[in-house]
């Protein structure tokens, strides 16, 4: 079966992805709340994947789940241990639990030498990412973090433009973007309780302009870390017409803000919202002792932007600036869970490897603790 690229369908010389499905690949998804709604759609439309087993701990929720989606066949189970000790053949699971579930889930997977797609954020603390690199180690399987934005053309174009030396050495990155009014409360209230969603704008938004910001300039360690985080807009029931029990659950972050010391003598200045009275924080920006880069604000950075990146030049006592035009919008989920299935066809590795976003994840640890200590704090990865 051939897939045709959705933009240049009707192109001369299109690209076409040709997919084997003489042998599927059998995949599992816990939890099935709404992101599980994204996999599964994208899952559905590959010739070479059967969905075998559904989790969730919600009774009736997976055979809901099922049902809606029309998967014939599929074995459910009320937890992942369930699904994991009964599933004997299965090649890869999609974990898309609230975020306080990802270590135990991506533990007991890849424990059982099955290979992971975890969701984002990585897991809520810096030591249970750990935990989890201990048992993917161990287990010699592909642990991949849901990253889509790493499928995108103009978000790989931000790393090619640092990697070309356009910009010099970078000294200084600035987080942009965050939503005016998007507490993610239509979702029922496991993203803003602190026994499920653990983190709140940090790691539900923050995460993705880490990635881009960091992946661009490779990754670099943290060194310290000062941060701030508040919950006034989701502590106020006035935010919620008529579900003011939504301000009493809410035990998260939605807003944050920071300053993170990295190797190579560069700093970060960080910020993200899920409410303000601001339509944006900023265009995000990269500086370099020979230019500078802006991309262009966007409300989650979890895919797109709508914008052209722009290069800021000096020649001689010129100043100059430039876009770079944008590629078409690609197709970032399917992608990312294709990416996934093909490294377990092909031997692959993950696309996006945990041993960046451990990274990411002590960053977004590091803020936590500083914030509750009042304090810049030294941040240690330990290794694995």
């Amino acid at each position: 079966m051939a897939k045709v690229a959705g933009l240049d369908a009707f192109k001369e010389n299109q690209e076409v992805e040709v997919i084997d499905a003489s042998k599927k690949v059998k995949i599992g998804i816990i939890g099935t709340g709404w992101i599980a709604e994204s996999h599964i759609s994208q899952y559905l439309r590959m010739p070479d994947v059967e969905i075998v087993a559904l989790a969730d701990i919600v009774p009736g929720k997976a055979e809901a789940f099922a049902k809606r989606f029309e998967i014939e066949g599929a074995r459910i189970y009320d937890s992942d241990e369930a699904l994991i000790a009964a599933e004997k053949d299965l090649d890869g699971v999609s974990i898309c639990t609230y975020n306080t579930q990802h270590a135990p889930c991506a533990i007991h997977a890849l424990e059982a030498g099955i290979n992971v797609m975890l969701e984002k954020p990585f897991t809520v603390t810096l030591d249970e990412a750990i935990e989890v690199m201990k048992a993917e180690k161990k287990s010699g399987k592909i642990l991949t973090i849901g990253f889509q934005p790493r499928m995108s053309e103009n978000m790989q174009m931000i790393k090619k433009i640092v990697d070309s030396g356009e910009l010099g050495k970078v000294y200084y990155i600035q987080a942009g973007g965050g939503r005016r009014r998007g507490i993610p409360t239509p979702f029922g209230t496991t993203f803003i309780e602190k026994e499920t969603g653990g983190l709140g704008a940090l790691g539900d938004i923050g995460c993705y302009s880490l990635d881009m910001l960091l992946g661009a300039v490779g990754y670099p360690k943290p060194l310290t870390a000062t941060g701030y985080v508040s919950d006034y807009f989701g502590k106020d029931p006035a935010y919620y017409p008529g579900h003011p029990e939504y301000a009493e659950k809410f035990g998260v972050d939605d807003f944050a803000a920071g300053f993170v010391r990295l190797e190579g003598d560069i700093v970060l200045d960080f910020r993200i919202s899920w409410a303000m009275h601001m339509n944006t924080c900023g265009d995000a920006l990269i500086l370099g002792t020979k230019g500078g880069l802006r991309i262009p604000s966007t409300e989650c950075w979890n895919g797109e932007f709508d914008r052209p990146l722009i290069i800021y030049k000096t020649l001689g006592d010129q100043t100059i600036e430039y876009s770079v035009p944008l590629k078409p919008a690609g197709d970032l989920f399917y992608n990312k869970l294709r990416s996934f299935v093909d490294a377990i066809k092909n031997g692959g590795k993950a696309t996006v490897p945990s041993s960046e976003i451990v990274i990411n994840q002590a960053i977004l640890d590091g803020l936590v603790r500083s914030a509750k200590e009042g304090k810049e704090i030294e941040i240690v990865i330990p290794e694995v």
